[in-house]
């Protein structure tokens, strides 16, 4: 779940993205903000047990992203903006800011 809150003046928006946790035990948020670094952005564990992290991102573009689960493992948001295939045969979600 992905919950976008505009910050004053307008050029960048809070998002915070949420996981539910379904056992997993760490998750990484990855994508163009971060270069895809599957270690820079780790999801934290809120108290409702979901795991969640917040960016502060400019406005007027628009960002692929995944959740990395570790080894091999990805998930995609449940309600991204779109999503877009990827050169690995898979799609990417994609944020629209």
């Amino acid at each position: 779940m992905i919950r976008k809150t505009p910050l004053r003046g307008g050029r960048s928006c809070r998002v915070t993205f949420s996981l539910a946790a379904d056992g997993l035990e760490r998750a990484f948020l990855v994508g163009d903000f971060n270069e895809w670094d599957k270690q820079k952005t780790p999801l934290v564990r809120r108290k409702d047990g979901q795991l969640s992290a917040s960016l502060v991102l400019p406005t007027g573009k628009s960002y692929r992203f995944r959740y990395f689960l570790g080894g091999d493992r990805w998930r995609n948001d449940e309600a991204p903006d779109a999503l877009a295939a990827n050169p690995f045969g898979t799609q990417d979600g994609v944020l629209a800011l």
